[in-house]
């Protein structure tokens, strides 16, 4: 028997014979299998947990031919995903491989190539297992669930820039997720391993942002007992995320524009410029073309932070995700809490769909937490009306 430290891998096959298969033959040389019958099970899965190498069926009925494996390289970049083909189906596996797949097998499965090549792609994968070791993990808090269009679309544009240094402007409503967005373009960039630095430019008052930004020199100012390093220079070689940027001061957004123009700062009380150069992340409720308007934010920053917009939607423009998070909430809170998962009536359920969220996810989330202290082991349609009316 190989020794496969209880490597995971995912099965995607609609045919049940090839699972049994494949899994009786894996599960023999001792490899953890998770089975997938449909390309849309299997992205939920990829999504939820992680897997060393994923086997996947080139043609899935309800996902076009390479869907599981384009959104599979977007999810978990560096997870080897082989491809199962049948005879007639070679040039479509050619054109896999093409597009980032291991490599390709064909059915039925021949035992000893199978394993070669499932034992090559795990060799290969282990040379980046120090990167996975490190690599930041987005919880269960952090993650970002729906499976409306609204929301496919902005995980669509997170794949699509997170990889690059493009600065991104990330908008919308209060509690929406601007954060979650933030981080997750951080999880999925080059700079992952680095740190991510948040700064929330509407809790520091006006007077302590420039030294909070830039840093300061012992001696700067009354209070300035200590050489003070700046959010900028920490976060020069990873992520630096100005939250609520349009409350920024205009003193603040000048010297934040400067930063950004030269890549150097000086901190409060120094002469001496310090290079930077961290990947900045800004995210605002407010209409920033409205406060240029008013002559609260300057019109050159505003250019200068919005390279690629990112815009949040608010959860009444999310059709059918109240569910999905509503579940989420329940599972990650009752672990939290220590308490055995609780169930929602389908009533329950409803009448959460039919509340208005001015408050968004955030609003929505407080509710669950509500319902998970006040609510017996079944979460009922009063529950719900008495935790919603309450808050």
């Amino acid at each position: 028997m190989l020794h496969t430290m209880n490597h995971h891998i995912l099965i995607v096959d609609e045919e049940k014979s090839v699972r049994r298969t494949l899994k009786e033959m894996l599960e023999f040389e001792d490899y953890r299998i998770t089975e997938a019958e449909s390309g849309s099970f299997a992205l939920k899965k990829i999504e939820e947990e992680n897997f060393d190498c994923i086997l996947c069926d080139i043609k899935l009925r309800q996902t076009d031919e390479l869907g599981v494996l384009s959104r599979a390289k977007a999810v978990c970049p560096d997870v080897p995903v082989i491809i199962i083909s049948g005879n007639g189906d070679i040039e479509i596996a050619v054109k896999a491989v093409k597009e980032g797949a291991f490599d390709y097998i064909s059915k039925p499965p021949d035992l000893n190539r199978l394993l070669t090549v499932i034992r090559k792609a795990l060799d290969k994968n282990r040379l980046s297992s120090v990167t996975q070791t490190f690599r930041p993990i987005i919880s269960k808090k952090q993650e970002i669930v729906g499976d409306s269009e609204a929301i496919k679309k902005v995980s669509a544009l997170i794949h699509r820039v997170a990889p690059t240094e493009a600065r991104v402007l990330i908008t919308g409503e209060n509690g929406t997720g601007k954060e979650l967005v933030a981080r997750q373009l951080h999880a999925l960039g080059s700079r992952r391993h680095k740190v991510f630095i948040e700064v929330n430019c509407a809790a520091i008052p006006t007077e302590l942002i420039e030294s909070e930004l830039f840093g300061h020199e012992k001696g700067a100012f009354t209070s300035a007992i200590k050489q003070h390093i700046g959010k900028f220079e920490q976060a020069s070689e990873g992520t630096l995320f100005l939250d609520e940027i349009g409350d920024m001061s205009l003193s603040a957004q000048a010297k934040v524009l400067r930063a950004l123009q030269e890549g150097y700062i000086t901190r409060v009380g120094g002469h001496k410029a310090i290079k930077v150069h961290p990947r900045i992340i800004s995210a605002t409720n407010k209409d920033l073309i409205g406060e240029i308007k008013a002559g609260r934010f300057r019109e050159d920053l505003y250019h200068r932070i919005n390279v690629f917009p990112i815009a949040v939607p608010p959860l009444r423009n999310r059709d059918g995700d109240i569910a999905l998070l509503a579940g989420h909430f329940i599972k990650t809170i009752c672990e939290e809490y220590g308490l055995p998962k609780k169930s929602i009536s389908p009533e329950a359920l409803h009448l959460l769909q039919q509340h208005s969220w001015t408050g968004n996810i955030r609003e929505l989330r407080n509710v669950v937490e509500r319902l998970i202290i006040l609510s017996d082991q079944d979460i009922s349609e009063k529950d719900v009306a008495d935790a919603v009316a309450f808050h």
